[in-house]
C-alpha cells in the first residue's frame, strides 16, 4: 500500500481534497498505466492499493514526484 501526502508548500499542513493519481510501468504482477484518482483527506492524505517500487505521482494533472515510491511519499505542492 502507498499513502501520498500533500502539504501545502509555504504552511506545511495538509492539503484536502486534492486529486491525486500515481503511473508506474508494468511488473510481472501489475500492468503499467495510471491509477483512479484518489482524493486527500483531512490529512492531506491519498490510499492507494498497489505497491510499485518506482513511478510517478501526479497531484491536481500536475506530476509532482518521480522515482521510488514505497510506503508513505510526502508531496509538497
Amino acid at each position: 500500500m502507498i499513502t501520498v501526502r500533500v502539504l501545502d508548500r509555504k504552511t506545511g499542513k495538509p492539503v484536502k481534497s486534492a486529486r491525486v493519481a500515481l503511473a508506474f510501468s508494468g511488473f510481472a504482477f501489475l500492468p503499467g498505466g495510471v491509477t483512479s484518482a484518489e482524493y486527500t483527506d483531512e490529512y492531506g492524505e491519498a490510499h492507494f492499493g498497489y505497491e510499485p517500487r518506482s513511478g510517478e505521482v501526479f497531484v491536481n494533472g500536475r506530476k509532482e514526484k518521480e522515482g521510488s515510491l514505497r510506503g508513505l511519499v510526502i508531496v509538497y505542492i
